[in-house]
Order: structure tokens, then sequence, then C-alpha cells
């Protein structure tokens, strides 16, 4: 596992519906919000080729993997938001 992320990996991920949205941080960390609850989480984050680790500010643990540009996380499927620019 990496402390750096790599830089596709940073940026906002939403599930198909827009509901859940996880904004990965460069320094390790991400916001989750949930429908109107902006940040609903804050975990920190570490990438491994593929896989995700992710740990909340309690120990909880949870991994998913990267595949095909989508992440798979938590029963989720998560898609990168274009960049705006």
């Amino acid at each position: 596992m990496t402390d750096t992320p790599p830089a596709s990996v940073v940026g906002m991920w939403v599930t198909a519906d827009g509901y859940i949205r996880h904004e990965f941080l460069p320094n390790g960390r991400y916001d989750e919000a949930r429908g109107k609850k902006k940040s609903a989480q804050h975990r920190r984050y570490a990438v491994d080729g593929r896989h995700i680790q992710c740990w909340d500010d309690t120990v909880l643990e949870a991994g998913g993997e990267f595949v095909d540009g989508v992440l798979r996380h938590l029963g989720m499927k998560l898609y990168q938001e274009a960049d705006p620019e």
C-alpha cells in the first residue's frame, strides 16, 4: 500500500444515481457525502495497484477494487467524474 495515491484515483467518484460521492484527496484522505449530507464520513485510504483500502477514524476497515475504470467498494459501483476543466 502506498501513502501517496496515484493521480488517477484523486478526484470525485460517484454512484450512478449521484447519491453517494467520495472525494479522494491527494493527502490520502477522502470525504464521503450521502444525498444532501455533505461530509457524512471522513476516512483515510491507501492504494496498491487496483486495490484500495479505507479506514474511518474508528478503525473500521473496508476494501475495494478498481476494475475497468469503476471503483467497486462496499457493495457499490462508483464512477469517476470528469475534470470540469
